[in-house]
This record gives C-alpha cells, sequence and structure tokens, in this order.
C-alpha cells in the first residue's frame, strides 16, 4: 500500500485555507499513486487552536468543513486515496467535555469512522484536557482499527503512541492505545501528530518510532504538522517506519512536504512483502532520509521558520529592531532577514553618549551585509530632557543619590519608545532582542529593550546566541573567484563576536559587571530552568553555593518581568512560555 504524508503548515482558525491545503497536498499525493492520504494532528482547525476550541460555533464549523471536503474530494476523484483527516469531533453523548481530538476516516465522499484520542496531553505547553474528552480507554474507542483495502490500520493521535511501557521507565497513563490496536489485529499503525519542535527531540522521535515498529514488527506512519504557530515550531520530519524498525523515508524538516511511500505489510503466510519506500513527489532528487543537522543549524532552521510565520500568520510583512552593535541584536536581525527578506527589515541605531563608536560602526557593517536598512536616532537630546523633567523630584524624593540603575533604565526605556513610535507610524513589528540568560535573572528593561511584539531568541541561552553567530558565519560564507579559497566573509563581523558583551548604559560597562560569567550562568540555568532542579541539588553538582544562590533568586524577582515579556520561540525542552507556571507571590525555592 502506498501511502501518502500531507505535511502541512495549517493557519490556527483558518478552516476554509487549511481545507485548501489538505486538498491541494491530497491532490498532489493522489497524481503519486497514493491509496490512502494521512494528515496531521487537527490539521483543519491547526495545532494548538486554544481556546477557540470553547467556540462552539466554530467547532461545528470545523466538522462541517470536513464534511464537506471529503465530499469534494470524492467529486473530483470518484475512488481515489481514503482521507484521514485531524478535527475536532463534537461529543454528542451528553457527558464529559464537548469534543473528541478525533481522525476522521473520510471516504467514499462521507465520513466512514471517527477514531478519538486516548492519551491527552496536560504538561509543558499542552491542555488537551481542558478542551476534548478522552477516547474510552477500554475498549479503545472501538480499537481504532478501520479495514480498508483488505488491511487493518491502527489509527492514533500524537500522544496515543508515546506510552510504550518496554520504552518508557515511567509511564504518564495506564493504558497504550497502540498495543489495544495491535491487540484488534491491525497491520499497519498509523499515527496523526503534532509534535512541536525542540532540542534532541527529533532524536528521541526516531528512536522511539523505530523500537515501536520493531517491537510490534508492523509498519509504522508518523505524519507530524510542520510551521510556527505562536511560540511553537512544528518540524515536521514525517517519516514511515518498517517492521524491523528501519526508517525507510522521511519527509522534510522545517518545509511543507508530501511523501508518497510504499509500507511493507505482512502477507497472508506471515512474511513481509519487501514493498520499496520511494519519495514520489515535490523533491524527486533528494535522499529518503538525510542526515540530521546540528543543533545551530535546527536552532537556525527553526528561528526563521518560526519568525517568518509569526509575522505571516499575524498579518505583518515588515520587522524593525534596534541595533546595537551587540551579539543578540546582530542574530536577531540576521535571522528576520532570512526570514522576512532585506527590503522588509529595518535596524534602528539609538546611540547615546556611552555609545562606542566601535558598536556603531559594527551595525553599520552587519546591516551593509545583510543589506538591511537603517536609521539612526541619538537619544542624547531625549536623556537630558529626562533629566531636566525629573531632576527636581529625585532631589526631593531620593536626596543625596546620583545617576544610576534609574538613569540606564531611562536610556532603554527612551530606545523602546523609539521603537514602538516607528512600529506604530510603519507598521512593522518591532522585534526584541533579549536571550534566555538576561530574562531568567532580570538583566533586562520592562518597558524598555523589553518593548517589542516577538521575541525570537528569548529561548536561547547567551552562549547558544555565541554558537548560532558562529553557524550563521559558517552557512553564510563560502569561495570566491574561481574555486580559489578566500576568507569567509563574515556576515556578523568578527568584532561583535570578539567584544566583552555590554549594554553600553554607562561607561566602561560590562554585563559581567552584574552578571556571573556566561558560561557559569548558562549552565547553572540550563539546571534550574530546563532541568528543574533547587539551588541545594544545583550546588552539590559542584557549583559554588554563593553564585547558585544569587542566580536562582535572580530568577524567581524576574518572573514579574517574564509574565509582560513579548512571545518567543520554544527550543529547549522547557521554556519560559505557556509551558512555565511559575507563581509570582511565593516564597523562593529552597
Amino acid at each position: 500500500m502506498q501511502i501518502g504524508l500531507l505535511q502541512i503548515n495549517p493557519v490556527v482558525g483558518d478552516l476554509t485555507g487549511n481545507a485548501a491545503r489538505i486538498e491541494a497536498a491530497y491532490t498532489t499525493a493522489q497524481a503519486a499513486g497514493a491509496d490512502l492520504c494521512l494528515t496531521p494532528e487537527l490539521a483543519l482547525t491547526g495545532y494548538p487552536p486554544r481556546d477557540l476550541l470553547l467556540y462552539q460555533g466554530f467547532c461545528r464549523a470545523a466538522f462541517a468543513q470536513a464534511e464537506a471536503l471529503a465530499r469534494r474530494l470524492h467529486e473530483r476523484f470518484p475512488g481515489g486515496p481514503a482521507l484521514v483527516l485531524g478535527c475536532p469531533e463534537p461529543n454528542a453523548s451528553g457527558q464529559g467535555k464537548a469534543l473528541y481530538n478525533a481522525a476522521l476516516w473520510c471516504e467514499a465522499g462521507r465520513i466512514r469512522a471517527r477514531i478519538r484520542k486516548s492519551l491527552l496531553p496536560t504538561y509543558d505547553v499542552f491542555d488537551e484536557a481542558r478542551y476534548f474528552e478522552p477516547s474510552p480507554f477500554a475498549p479503545f474507542g472501538g480499537s481504532g482499527v478501520v479495514e480498508y483495502r483488505g488491511l487493518k490500520l491502527g489509527v492514533t493521535i500524537c500522544e496515543d503512541l508515546w506510552n510504550d511501557k518496554d520504552y518508557w521507565p515511567h509511564r504518564l497513563y495506564p493504558v497504550d492505545p497502540v498495543e489495544a490496536a495491535v491487540a484488534a489485529g491491525a497491520q499497519v499503525l498509523l499515527n496523526l501528530s503534532a509534535s512541536p519542535f525542540s532540542l534532541r527531540k527529533q532524536a528521541l522521535r526516531r528512536d522511539m518510532l523505530s523500537a515501536i515498529a520493531k517491537k510490534r514488527g508492523l509498519p509504522l506512519v508518523y505524519c507530524n504538522q510542520v510551521g510556527g504557530n505562536d511560540e511553537l515550531v512544528f518540524d515536521g520530519r514525517s517519516a514511515i517506519y518498517g517492521p524491523d524498525g528501519t526508517l525507510l523515508a522521511q519527509a522534510a524538516g522545517f518545509a511543507e512536504d508530501v511523501l508518497v511511500a510504499n509500507v511493507l505489510v505482512a502477507d497472508v503466510a506471515g512474511g513481509f512483502a519487501q514493498g520499496q519506500a520511494a519519495r514520489k513527489v515535490l523533491t524527486p532528487d533528494e535522499p529518503l532520509v538525510s542526515a540530521e543537522p546540528s543543533s545551530s543549524a535546527e536552532i537556525w532552521q527553526a528561528l526563521v521558520l518560526g519568525t517568518r510565520d509569526y509575522l505571516r500568520k499575524c498579518g505583518f510583512t515588515k520587522a524593525l529592531l534596534g541595533l546595537s552593535g551587540g551579539i543578540d541584536s546582530a542574530v536577531v536581525a540576521a535571522v528576520a532577514v532570512e526570514a522576512l527578506g532585506p527590503q522588509n527589515v529595518l535596524g534602528v541605531l539609538m546611540p547615546s553618549p556611552w555609545s562606542s563608536q566601535g558598536s556603531i560602526d559594527d551595525s553599520l557593517a552587519l546591516a551593509q551585509n545583510l543589506g538591511m536598512m537603517t536609521r539612526t536616532i541619538p537619544i542624547a537630546p531625549l536623556m537630558q530632557g529626562f533629566d531636566a523633567a525629573l531632576g527636581e523630584s529625585f532631589a526631593a524624593l531620593a536626596p543625596g543619590q546620583g545617576p544610576g540603575t534609574t538613569e540606564e533604565n531611562i536610556q532603554s526605556r527612551i530606545r523602546g519608545n523609539l521603537l514602538m513610535a516607528l512600529s506604530n507610524k510603519t507598521g512593522a513589528l518591532v522585534l526584541t532582542t533579549g536571550n534566555k540568560s538576561e530574562l531568567a535573572v532580570g538583566y533586562c528593561t520592562i518597558y524598555g529593550d523589553m518593548s517589542g511584539g516577538f521575541a525570537l531568541i528569548s529561548d536561547l541561552r547567551k552562549t547558544q546566541v555565541y554558537a548560532l553567530a558562529r553557524h550563521i558565519n559558517q552557512l553564510k560564507g563560502g569561495l570566491k573567484g574561481e574555486g580559489v579559497p578566500q576568507p569567509i566573509p563574515q556576515v556578523i563581523p568578527q568584532a561583535i563576536i570578539d567584544k566583552a558583551p555590554s549594554a553600553e548604559l554607562r561607561p566602561d560597562q560590562t554585563d559581567q559587571d552584574s552578571l556571573p560569567p556566561y558560561d557559569v550562568l548558562d549552565a547553572i540555568l540550563a539546571l534550574h530552568v530546563e532541568k528543574n532542579q533547587t539551588a541545594a541539588e544545583i550546588v552539590a553538582s559542584g557549583f559554588d553555593a554563593e553564585v547558585v544562590a544569587r542566580v536562582c533568586r535572580l530568577v524567581k524577582f524576574a518572573e514579574f518581568k517574564r509574565r509582560q515579556a513579548a512571545p518567543g520561540i520554544k527550543i529547549a525542552w522547557r521554556s519560559f512560555g505557556s509551558g512555565w507556571r511559575m507563581p509570582l507571590a511565593a516564597a523562593p525555592l529552597p
């Protein structure tokens, strides 16, 4: 059987547009000889639809769109492949939540079967139990097996696949829908997925999917969503595994794709027909299974896709950002130019009396390398205006206090106001340039450098930003002349990479005046924020107790800033975003 994986990039809530995307991908797969087509999880609504699912009219419209799509495909392609479509299904039982997370089996112009998701994740960024009623555990929603063209196909939805007792040392759920489907006679396992990207997750997916296919001795077909939706980026990489666990074919990463491939299906004698998996469409010369990129390469792809989709799906075509001459704004500018095109990105230089000439020159060199436009707005006159306006009140309310953090924050807030004014006037979205290290410990100014609409590197620690900058230079470098090696051109000037990080808010300032060295800080943050270790546990692993206590205290007291930060792109297993739910009014962790 040839199965088509329709790896689409849906827009959440765009029922008509998503139906058209599915229909176009189905048309391509049908022309390539697909016998059956599979979409990602909730492909018709896009994932995650979140509280759109609380609107009954929206959910009814989604199901009606699914029925109309089934009819339309049958009219266009009588006898064409069945479509397994991800869509919310109204729960007509009168009990439980109003919806099921369903896979609708569309065949011959109608919805022939409805398979409902059993395992509803409620951890990290997931909150599916808020909206959906789980399929009954026993039996598994009628077993989830559909007979089609002489085969029994076991259909599962995303999390249903992530609970194998032999793979996970600690399971989250008491049952395994895959096991139930196999017990009901499934000969092929199908999975509709919306599995978001994070670093090192693809290696885990590959290992788990391979292990399940090998354990069950069945082909496993996995169709994942692609594209950026709010903070989440979905990396696609839909795949087909053979009954021995071999990865037979994989769709593109971080891009839409249609993959049509054969599966190895058990024959009557109990052996396996040696079908040859083969990519059929879109990129016929691409290898069936490509090597996985490095961490920095994956981060680059995720940031570019997430930024492009966030602006596109929110209705923006242009972006602007402040260029400081530092590593963070340089990386943000490079991502923005790649995502939107240099003609759609504006860099704004806002030098103060403390800005070095080197930072100004580096910013202009970066912009020239990227081909982006710049504007320069000196802020010294505005700083003087604030000094004049506040001087008398400061003297009366805080006598004897000289310039300090307050005046530094005013500089940042002046810049934030200028960027927002340009945004209001031009309709361009402001990209903030803060990283995860700064956001974690509050080394950022609320209503200042935190002002903006999208914080695309807010889940990258400072050391990861430097690694990404080096990757960008390697990626964009190359050879010049007739095959004669030349120095690799530095898209991000080497001076930006080499200089000591500084906000340049006072003379000779560096970040390390206020923070531990970034390699130390980032190592502590990785344990505290991403691996949920307390200060005591981190100290036990060899870090200085005083430094750890200070860092953990800063993380706790910066929570109010993070609550007001712009959304960013999830990169780490644990990120500041919808999956981070720390209390504001609480004692520090021990």
